[in-house]
């Protein structure tokens, strides 16, 4: 009787052991479940932007109607605004310079476009985002080989913004080699010559001026000649 009641305690204590096993087990794959899960959401972004996308960005060019830039970058920059796109397109550029023109004896800094009917887009090219920029009102199109657009080559993209960004501004020559002009300012004020050099480097035209009966060289400034 007492060997009978042993054996049923020790089945009960295998028994009790085995389901302490089994208990133990299941806590430690749901632990290591629920790191898996933690681990995997802190390797996920924040933002549906991935970080390699960064890269991708580009500077491309698209072609208007010459002087309608700057209604095409504000028709864009509404697009980019109402259609969500600020993740994909993130500037729209025309590139200016300041330029000093002469024009009947006054001298007036005006603001030029340095491409006439162009216009630059910094952008992600997917699918959509071309397809924002090209059905944007007064675009023509993308400026690349075929149908492909072609994005500018670093340099060409610094090459511009410096020319944007120089201090000095442009001076407009109105005049070309063998052209007749008048001076308008310094000891020669009002005589008329013929240009027969100039230097676009240090801004200087050389021009022809028939003083007391003989030609003579006289260097001036651009600013100081004009076409007759």
């Amino acid at each position: 009787m007492d060997a009978q009641k042993d054996k049923e305690r020790e089945e009960g204590l295998v028994s009790s052991e085995s389901d302490d096993a089994e208990l133990i087990s299941e806590e430690q794959a749901d632990a290591s479940q629920e790191e898996t899960q933690e681990e995997s959401q802190e390797g996920e972004p924040e933002t549906s932007i991935k970080p390699e996308d960064e890269d991708k960005r580009d500077w491309y060019v698209i072609h208007c109607y010459s002087g309608y830039e700057n209604k095409v970058r504000y028709n864009l920059e509404q697009r980019i605004e109402s259609m969500g796109v600020k993740d994909k397109i993130f500037d729209v550029v025309i590139p200016t310079q300041e330029e000093i023109e002469v024009k009947e004896g006054k001298r007036r800094v005006v603001e030029r476009h340095v491409f006439p009917g162009y216009v630059l887009v910094n952008m992600i090219m997917t699918e959509e985002s071309w397809y924002v920029v090209r059905n944007t009102p007064g675009v023509t199109g993308f400026v690349g080989q075929g149908n492909e657009p072609t994005p500018l080559r670093p340099e060409e993209v610094a090459q511009i913004l410096k020319r944007m960004e120089a201090e000095a501004p442009h001076i407009k020559v109105t005049f070309k080699m063998g052209e007749r002009v008048r001076i308008v300012d310094g000891p020669f004020h009002d005589f008329r010559g013929t240009v027969a050099e100039i230097d676009m480097e240090r801004a200087k035209v050389r021009v022809m001026v028939n003083f007391f009966g003989r030609e003579t060289p006289v260097e001036l400034d651009f600013l100081q000649v004009e076409k007759a």
